[in-house]
């Protein structure tokens, strides 16, 4: 299979783009050998995502086949994936989902590989990850990003709230996780 290199919408991102200020982070459109890390993350932390059962390799392979590859082409996708590269290395992936090009608004979407979640990685991962997306979000005319997080993962809040989001919402016993409904804070974020 040959895997698209890029984006038509983003003809300019093709091996990297770094973080202000940072050289050790780094956005790529995702690939064909990023699946089986982002199937395995996922799978290890589904009580956070909107996942009901582990994926298989086959569920893997047909998503990035049947819905991630088409989008390459698309003149108006509905998300773009990215693969989060720290000093080179693919640590995390994250997309602008649920994209509605009218309103001009995407939903970010953000997960690392579990070993990094510890208290001081996690953080400067994350604010990266929104200090790199933040740019690309604005240079294709987006107006707003929104997040939804979980209560459960109050931890990322304040990131969010550092990095200029601001709580729109609260979604109350929004999800069921681990047999126990749980609240939904919804953030946004304005683009210059």
């Amino acid at each position: 299979m040959q895997w698209p290199e890029k984006y038509n919408y983003f003809p300019d991102l093709v091996l990297g783009t770094q973080a202000q200020g940072s050289s050790q982070y780094s956005l790529r459109p995702i690939t064909w050998t990023d699946r089986e890390p982002i199937r395995a993350w996922r799978n290890a932390q589904m009580e956070v995502l909107r996942q009901i059962e582990p994926l298989s390799s086959a569920q893997q392979d047909q998503y990035f086949t049947e819905i991630v590859e088409p989008q390459f082409s698309q003149e108006f996708p509905a998300q773009f994936m990215f693969g989060f590269l720290h000093k080179g290395d693919l640590v995390g992936y994250g997309a602008l989902v649920h994209i509605h090009w009218e309103d001009r608004r995407a939903e970010v979407s953000f997960l690392t590989d579990p070993s990094r979640l510890d208290p001081l990685t996690f953080p400067s991962d994350w604010t990266a990850y929104l200090n790199l997306l933040k740019p690309l979000a604005q240079g294709i005319g987006l107006h707003k990003l929104t997040t939804e997080t979980y209560s459960l993962r109050s931890d990322l809040i304040p990131i969010l709230e550092a990095n200029g989001f601001v709580q729109e919402g609260l979604l109350q016993q929004h999800h069921i996780v681990d047999d126990a409904f749980t609240d939904s804070h919804v953030h946004g974020y304005l683009l210059k």
